[in-house]
């Protein structure tokens, strides 16, 4: 049997303003909002990229978001092009699914962006579920009595509550039924409040697996520090081992205009010459990640005898690097590093440096340090001859079965 191609859909579209839980946040939808140093969003979109039934992630959002989401979704491999969302839900899931139309999936998960705390165990049940039933949907029972109320506030009845429970995402579905449904709900005259909505009225039967409590929406300021509490607690059951990389890199000078150092443009009558576009920090930074996770370095990936390579943006290097950290189930820590040269002087554009390498690796600025020295007019930097740059990074890695 052929194993069925699966996609999740994160809907991300949405304002959200009322999570807004501090004066930074306050301007931010709650999806970009920070929830323990990294963007809401990013937690979401990581579970479903570290989930391997899943092969693309198509997320929707609001055209103004894009530079955004560009910061959210930074290294992850599976997710594709976002798609604008319309004025309701159903509009947003609809452009979704009409997006996801040439890329031949077979099931789709719907997933709410706010639910950052998702489990690889939850995306599972679901996928396994979609085996057999063309749709599904993650409950949990209500333990709490439950009264309706009129519009007066007077009770008028007890509900049974061994017949409800609380729907959650993600909902999973054979992608044509499902996206068929929205086809037929667009013509409603109401908004449904979920995509199971849209297949009941479809007609689709929905299937129902066990949710998961810790899986909650975040929605008011309370909701983050309660997901906060829960991302702290899901932390200190996972077995991480510290591995630190060290990265040495060097670069002369060449008749030429400006060097570019962390990626910043620092003036300079020489410029530095190399293959690719010679930023010495970077380089060194990047061979140390790669030290890190035992994966080679700059040279084994991005060989010099590739022409494809020549004059290349150091910050492809960077992100390079960066993304097997990540793809290794890593998260870089803190980075320190050292720029050796006569001149240029560094101080005046070591603030700019390290903002630069923080935006580059999604990290506070408080997590990179950046030096620099001379060598006392001693050896090719004391001549003047070019920069050396040395790093050294800290990274926490998963620890996996049998090392």
């Amino acid at each position: 049997m052929c194993k069925r191609k699966r996609a999740a859909l994160i809907v991300a579209a949405g304002r959200g303003t009322r999570a807004a839980h501090g004066d930074a946040s306050a301007a931010l939808p709650k999806q970009y909002q920070a929830l323990c140093g990294r963007p809401l969003l990013r937690h979401t979109l990581e579970a479903f990229e570290t989930h391997p039934d899943i092969v693309a992630i198509q997320t929707v959002i609001r055209p103004d978001d894009s530079d955004l989401y560009g910061v959210s979704s930074k290294g992850f491999r599976k997710t594709l092009p976002p798609v604008h969302g319309g004025a309701e839900r159903q509009d947003s899931v609809r452009a979704g699914l009409e997006a996801l139309m040439s890329h031949d999936v077979d099931d789709v998960l719907i997933h709410d962006a706010a639910r950052p705390l998702v489990s690889a165990d939850l995306i599972s049940r679901v996928c396994a579920a979609l085996t057999d039933h063309k749709a599904v949907l993650p409950v949990l029972a209500i333990t709490d009595t439950v009264k309706s109320v009129d519009e007066s506030g007077l009770v008028t009845g007890t509900l049974k509550r061994e017949a409800l429970r609380r729907a959650q995402t993600p909902q999973g579905f054979h992608y044509q039924a499902i996206r068929d449904a929205h086809a037929r709900a667009a013509a409603g005259l109401f908004p449904l409040t979920d995509d199971a909505a849209v297949a009941e009225a479809a007609g689709i039967p929905i299937m129902t697996v066990e949710g998961d409590m810790q899986n909650i929406k975040v929605t008011m300021p309370a909701d983050f520090k309660e997901a906060e509490r829960l991302l702290a607690d899901v932390e200190k059951h996972i077995p991480w081992r510290v591995r630190t990389g060290l990265g040495f890199d060097v670069h002369a000078f060449a008749p030429g205009q400006g060097v570019i150092l962390g990626g910043v443009a620092i003036p300079h009558n020489r410029r530095l010459t190399g293959h690719s576009a010679a930023d010495v920090l970077l380089h060194a930074i990047a061979d140390a990640l790669f030290g890190a996770i035992a994966d080679g370095d700059i040279g084994s990936h991005f060989p010099p005898s590739d022409p494809q390579w020549k004059g290349a943006d150091s910050t492809v290097f960077l992100a390079f690097a960066a993304e097997r950290v990540e793809a290794a189930g890593g998260r870089i820590e803190h980075i320190d590093a050292t720029v050796i040269c006569e001149m240029p002087k560094i101080g005046p554009h070591r603030d700019a440096i390290r903002t630069r390498i923080a935006e580059l690796l999604n990290l506070n600025a408080g997590s990179v340090g950046v030096k620099a020295t001379t060598t006392e007019r001693l050896g090719f930097t004391g001549r003047g001859e070019g920069i050396a740059a040395q790093a050294i990074v800290t990274v926490k890695l998963p620890e996996k079965p049998n090392g």
